[in-house]
Parts: structure tokens; sequence; C-alpha cells
């Protein structure tokens, strides 16, 4: 059985040790090498991966980052707010139109979706992760 991050994972709750661990491989490093990466030690990329520790939410943050990065997102991709159809006051109002990050919308804290801000990561997490934005992204990992 593949073990891939899902999009529908968990709804707003952190990387779990398995997923932790797959990405970590996806992304083709050691421990010792994801550690380095993350500014963090070989244990606790260790811990992470046995389940001893939960992944916190700004390392989780991390590695969905990198996990983007990898993919290379093709510059001929649709924007957020061309596939969400978001208004033009909406638009003007959130951060990933002001930066012209289309593609990494689920990553900017205070984007504007459906009319609203999701208040926390979980809570926007949980949203991004049932939208076709980020989810046609994840499914190219």
């Amino acid at each position: 059985m593949q073990i891939f991050y899902s999009p529908a994972h968990n709804g707003g709750i952190p990387l779990d040790h398995k997923e932790f661990s797959a990405l970590r491989k996806k992304l083709g490093k050691t421990q010792k090498q994801m550690g380095e990466l993350l500014g963090i030690s070989l244990k606790t990329v260790q811990s992470f991966e046995q389940g001893w520790r939960k992944v916190p939410v700004h390392i989780e943050r991390q590695v969905l980052f990198l996990m983007a990065a990898k993919v290379k997102t093709s510059r001929n991709y649709r924007p957020c707010w061309d596939i969400r159809g978001c208004s033009s006051k909406n638009r003007m109002l959130c951060p990933a139109w002001e930066f012209q990050v289309g593609n990494l919308c689920w990553f900017i804290n205070g984007t504007i979706c459906q009319g609203k801000s999701r208040l926390n990561w979980d809570k926007k997490m949980a949203f991004c992760k049932k939208c076709k934005v980020f989810v046609s992204l994840a499914n190219k990992w």
C-alpha cells in the first residue's frame, strides 16, 4: 500500500507520522537531511516518524511548501481566484491576489476564500484540503 499525503486527510489535524515519513521519502531526503532542511534535530525527525511527537504546524507548513516547490508548478496554471470564481472585491482583499501566488493560496494566511478568511492554520487547512486548488497540487505528489 502506497502512503501519500491525502488532501482530505484528517480535516484540520496536522500530519501524522506516516504522512510525514511518506513526504520525507517523496522529497528524497534521509532523516538527517530532513532535519537539516527543517532546522530540527535528527532525533526530532525520528520522533515524528515513530509517532512519539506530533508534527507541529510550522513543520507541516514547511513540508507542504517543499512538496509544492518540488512539483515545480507550471507557469500555465490557473490561479485560485479564477478556479474559485472570486469576486473583484474579495480579490482586492486577498493576499494571494496581492502577491500573485494563486497556486500557493493554501500556504498564505489571511487569504479570502468563499468570502471569508480562516482564523488559524488548522481551520484554513481543513478548508483548503477539500479545495480543488490544493487537491490538484497534492495529487501531483
